[in-house]
This record gives structure tokens, sequence and C-alpha cells, in this order.
């Protein structure tokens, strides 16, 4: 019974993903980041798609063009977002 009681606090628990990929595009009203990305553990598969991003710092580092090594961390299916944000390469510079 106690485990199966622990199966289920175990649902409610936000699932934390390693994830890697490209900026494509910032939308600054709503601070979420545009990522194109491989599959993302057992969530999702390689794809483009927004993400909110937490803490304000991090979403500020970001540039379109950035690649970088981030944590989704998905709270529910329609509550998610990243954090602890890591630029690998930054955007190409403008000739």
């Amino acid at each position: 019974m106690l485990a199966a009681a622990l199966a289920g606090c175990r649902k409610d628990r936000p699932r934390r993903y390693a994830m890697e990929g490209v900026v494509t595009y910032l939308d600054q009203p709503t601070e979420r980041a545009y990522i194109a990305h491989g599959k993302i553990g057992d969530w999702v598969g390689p794809m483009t798609m927004p993400y909110a991003v937490r803490p304000h710092a991090e979403y500020q580092k970001l540039h379109v063009g950035d690649r970088l090594q981030a944590t989704v961390v998905v709270a529910s299916d329609s509550y998610y977002y990243i954090t602890e944000v890591r630029v690998l390469t930054a955007r190409p510079s403008p000739k």
C-alpha cells in the first residue's frame, strides 16, 4: 500500500529532461524561446516548439541562432519551461 501511495506522489512531481537545440525565434512579450531540438527523453520527439524560459535572467542570455543546452521541466502536459540554460555556441556575428 505504501508503494502505491509513493508511486502516486511521483506523478505529481515535475519531470526534468536534458535538451539541446538551436534558438529559432524569441517572443519578447511572453519570454518564450522557439527551439529546434532532438528527441527529449520519453516526452517529445524532434521538433521546433516554444518554451517559456525561467527565470527572467535565463531568457536574457538568448539570441536567435544560439545553440544551447538546458533543462526542460514538465509540470503537466500544458505547463513546461526551460531553465539552467547554457549557451554552447553564440549566434553568428553579422558581416
